[in-house]
């Protein structure tokens, strides 16, 4: 039987003005959806190990038929899967100079976050923990699709903080964490408490719908160019297997020239221009202690590393090991990274050998 629903003549003109906003907003922001396709592609054509690229449907998760954009290689390999989980801003595009190695001895995931790049972009809740719980629901969704038992997390930066609330939600999927310049770990800093402007502009631009990435979208036609001059400290990394250097600034532009659906998200567990409204040290210690962690710092970076070593001491019988990279900015994946991906393949070594140990003694256990 087929049903029928009737539509108002308002419903109608809603909609449409809606395409036409949409369709004014790509033409100024000259947002492409083949042209992103083009440029992750030719990213992603510096890889040297054959990679499969693909749309995972994880279904009614936030929006109505939600698809997370993914890249995976090594598959065939019996060892923990890795996921990598981006930061702000950013794609699967950006992770082009660490997928072949870490994917060296082990499945090797990485997804555009639910609301970035390539992936739907559904509505996020604007409360702070219901939009918390639909980033770790659709990470969740995107697990049961794929069809992977445990893995390790590698998170940088809003992508860390994403990995530990997801281990806090679902600890028996977590094989290991390795948390790359973490965001949202420390408290709101008492000097930006006491600054009354900051709040009142904070509010101001909330009010007024002013998101991380707005200014991107605002720059329009005139976005990459002013990224490919203002954001060397990214681009210029990716010259030795990119050489024309407007291409990555093309894909972050690209990437965040959409209508914004991950940074309402981001904007729902933040306050006061970056700072999180639930601080994940108030919660690392109710990580599962069996779950090893690996705090990768850049010694340059905005991040404070000082949330490691906290760490560590909240949770004495756990694994938790701090690593810093001289030199490296909160981009450290792409300033440095041969050294970069040594820290990340040694963690998933070294956790192989605590789940190869662990299993030994159940099973001991058990005869």
């Amino acid at each position: 039987m087929t049903r029928t629903r009737s539509v108002s003549p308002k419903s109608i003109e809603a909609c449409e003005d809606k395409r036409s906003d949409q369709r004014l907003l790509h033409k100024w922001t000259r947002y492409s959806s083949a042209k992103l396709e083009e440029v992750e592609e030719t990213l992603l054509s510096a890889l040297r190990k054959p990679f499969e690229s693909v749309f995972v449907e994880i279904g009614q998760c936030v929006g109505t038929n939600d698809k997370i954009r993914t890249v995976a290689l090594n598959r065939e390999s019996d060892n923990i899967p890795v996921l990598l989980l981006h930061g702000l801003g950013a794609g699967v595009g950006l992770w082009v100079l660490n997928l072949d190695a870490i994917a060296e001895h082990r499945p090797m995931y990485a997804i555009d976050i639910l609301g970035f790049g390539r992936s739907s972009h559904p509505k996020y809740d604007p409360d702070p923990i219901a939009a918390e719980r639909q980033f770790v629901a659709s990470i969740e969704a995107w697990r049961q699709a794929v069809g992977l038992e445990k893995m390790y997390i590698l998170g940088h930066s809003m992508g860390g903080y994403l990995a530990c609330s997801y281990s806090l939600t679902h600890p028996e999927r977590v094989a290991g964490l390795i948390l790359a310049d973490p965001w949202g770990f420390m408290e709101t800093p008492a000097r930006i408490k006491r600054k009354y402007w900051v709040r009142i502009l904070y509010r101001t631009a909330r009010k007024m719908n002013f998101y991380p990435l707005t200014v991107v979208r605002m720059a329009g036609p005139t976005a990459s160019w002013i990224l490919s001059r203002r954001r060397t400290d990214i681009t210029s990394r990716f010259e030795a297997i990119v050489p024309d250097g407007r291409i990555v600034a093309d894909y972050l532009h690209l990437v965040n020239a959409q209508k914004p659906s991950g940074e309402t998200g981001f904007c729902a567990i933040q306050k006061n221009f970056g700072w999180p409204i639930n601080p994940m040290l108030r919660r690392v210690d109710q990580i599962e202690p069996t779950i090893p962690m690996t705090f990768i710092y850049g010694s340059e970076s905005w991040i404070d590393f000082e949330a490691g070593k906290v760490t560590k001491e909240k949770r004495p019988g756990s694994h938790v090991e701090v690593k810093i990279i001289d030199q490296a900015s909160h981009n450290l994946y792409a300033d440095f990274p041969e050294i970069f991906n040594q820290h990340v393949n040694d963690a998933c070594a070294t956790y192989d050998k605590r789940t190869l140990a662990s299993n030994k003694a159940v099973e001991l256990t058990e005869e």
